[in-house]
């Protein structure tokens, strides 16, 4: 059962798979309707599993995180600071807890 989607029935080059992997699956069998109303979630068929994958995603959460704003600034101070390399916005983000005494 395909619930819309088009079935491909050969090898189309740059869609995320190998031409060997197209050859492992293709005599695969499609699954039947009963096997399909079986089916359970992921999470729910593997919560230990799934609950470790999501720790795993982005970085940790920060005990003081950052907010995205819109500043407006002289075009000097920006290329003076992307001049100096990676990281020019958390070298913006000191130089202004310096001049607000934090």
């Amino acid at each position: 059962m395909t619930r819309g989607k088009k079935i491909l029935t050969a090898f189309q080059e740059g869609r995320g798979y190998s031409r060997t992997d197209w050859n492992d699956v293709s005599d695969n069998p499609e699954a039947t309707d009963e096997q399909l109303a079986q089916a359970r979630p992921f999470r729910e068929v593997f919560p230990d599993l799934a609950e470790k994958i999501d720790r795993k995603l982005g970085r940790p959460k920060s005990d003081n995180p950052k907010r995205a704003i819109s500043i407006r600034l002289d075009a000097e101070v920006v290329e003076r600071f992307k001049a100096t390399g990676e990281g020019w916005q958390s070298r913006i983000n000191e130089a202004l807890r310096k001049a607000v005494g934090l």
